[in-house]
């Protein structure tokens, strides 16, 4: 039997599985802390380890590896408005399996670039104006970019009548860079796709060595792509399988959202988005978390009426925040737990999914809408550790609870979808393989299914 193993190296934990090579049979799992205190292969060989004690073929299989491990891959925007190309820029980053840490609107200056060295982005985005527009601004702020000798890798995806001149005024400063595609060609048109490609090639040539993870040049070999972008790749694979689909990941630190729909063109008219909707999303909450930001969880959950202020909660939140390795150790801890996790995913969704109202105007009745409509999404899947270690009855109760009152307040949340979580983590496995092997992308992507019972 012919074997693919795939990794990922987490912020966290190191998981690994091994794959049959055309069906996509699940052969083994194993999962370690991820060493980044010692080296993070470290991790990776006491997961070959196992595996290799539960299958030996294991020995000859190619390992396909994604990371997000020493703080993942941390981007910045630089672009003209925050209307248009700022919040392109943004979906882009995430979407390319990256975190924001900095916006630039109205692009850039020296006391902003002071601002932007300040957040450590591994790669900048720098975009801005339409094609045949308005070439200046990221012009300019690709000078200064080579003024100041900016010596980390830029992706530049703005106006191509621009690419000659920031071309040769960033090659000129020795400023690592490659030029993609224009994500907003013209107004109401997102193009994310040779900007992710792009983003993808700066992530494996210039951040995953730079981080000094590894002695070994073996880990930078094994490594594809950032976690989040092999996610929403795989994501994308279960789409094939299911139709539309959304995942909600409820980590310590952050709660990510992913999803794979199909529009509906009559919808459009109903948006008031600048930037158009795009199937495939990504968005992470860096306030939502089960430990590092258990806190605003709680604030997040009484915002939004779904807890009532002044609950032992609060201090169960603070106890969480103070020590990210708490583990539950009684009934009343777990469903502190639970209902965090509850908040954490239906706050993410209700952010990522966004809401429709009804206006009246001159003309009569209105329906708006902003944000991405998921209400008609097939399937919903849960990750993270408080979805996978707790029985599916919890995880019926929270990703159940989701559409709790979204019909009411009109959010566009997944209100009739079949739910289950990855309770063997493939999904990074599947987007690992969705390009080398896609029978086995999908045969893995399978291991996927509706079995939690909705907890209506």
């Amino acid at each position: 039997m012919s074997l693919w193993v795939a990794v990922d190296f987490g912020s966290t934990f190191t998981k690994a599985i091994a794959v049959d090579a055309g069906s996509g049979d699940l052969v083994a799992r194993a999962e370690h802390r991820t060493t980044v205190d010692s080296d993070v292969m470290d991790g990776w060989y006491a997961c070959r380890a196992a595996l290799l004690a539960a299958d030996s073929g294991v020995a000859e299989a190619e390992v396909l590896a994604c990371s997000s491990a020493g703080g993942g891959l941390r981007i910045g925007v630089v672009g003209n408005e925050e209307l248009v190309t700022a919040e392109a820029g943004r979906r882009v980053a995430l979407s390319s399996g990256g975190r924001v840490v900095a916006v630039v609107n109205c692009g850039l200056t020296a006391t902003s670039l002071k601002a932007l060295r300040a957040e450590r982005p591994d790669v900048v985005l720098l975009l801005g104006g339409t094609d045949g527009g308005n070439s200046a601004v990221i012009t300019n702020a690709a000078a200064v970019l080579a003024k100041y000798k900016w010596r980390r890798p830029v992706v530049v995806a703005g106006n191509v009548e621009a690419q000659s001149r920031i071309r040769e005024s960033l090659s000129e400063a020795n400023v690592p860079h490659v030029i993609a595609d224009n994500v907003v060609p013209e107004i109401g048109l997102f193009a994310p796709d040779s900007a992710r490609a792009a983003i993808r090639e700066m992530f494996l040539a210039h951040v995953i060595g730079g981080k000094n993870l590894s002695r070994d040049p073996g880990f930078a070999r094994m490594v594809r792509a950032a976690t989040p972008d092999v996610v929403l790749r795989g994501v994308e694979v279960l789409a094939t399988l299911h139709g539309d689909v959304a995942v909600v990941d409820i980590g310590g630190a952050t709660t990510d959202v992913h999803s794979v729909i199909e529009l509906d063109p009559e919808d459009a008219n109903l948006g008031r988005e600048v930037v158009a909707t795009h199937p495939v999303t990504r968005t992470v909450e860096g306030d939502l978390g089960m430990r590092w930001s258990a806190v605003p969880v709680v604030g997040a959950g009484v915002e939004a009426g779904l807890l009532e202020a002044g609950t032992a909660l609060e201090a169960a939140a603070v106890r969480r925040h103070e020590d990210p390795s708490f583990l539950p150790g009684d009934a009343t801890e777990a469903s502190y737990d639970e209902t965090l996790a509850r908040v954490a995913a239906t706050v993410a969704l209700r952010r990522h999914a966004g809401r429709q109202r009804v206006v009246f105007g001159p003309g009569g009745r209105v329906i708006e809408r902003s944000g991405k409509d998921l209400r008609e999404v097939d399937l919903l899947v849960g990750s993270g550790g408080v979805l996978r270690h707790n029985g599916p009855e919890v995880a019926a109760r929270i990703l159940g609870g989701i559409s709790a009152g979204a019909q009411e307040e009109g959010w566009l949340v997944p209100t009739a979808a079949r739910t289950c979580v990855d309770s063997d983590y493939v999904l990074a496995g599947v987007g690992l393989l969705a390009e080398l092997d896609p029978k086995a992308a999908e045969g893995l992507a399978a291991h996927i299914h509706g079995t939690v019972r909705s907890g209506h």
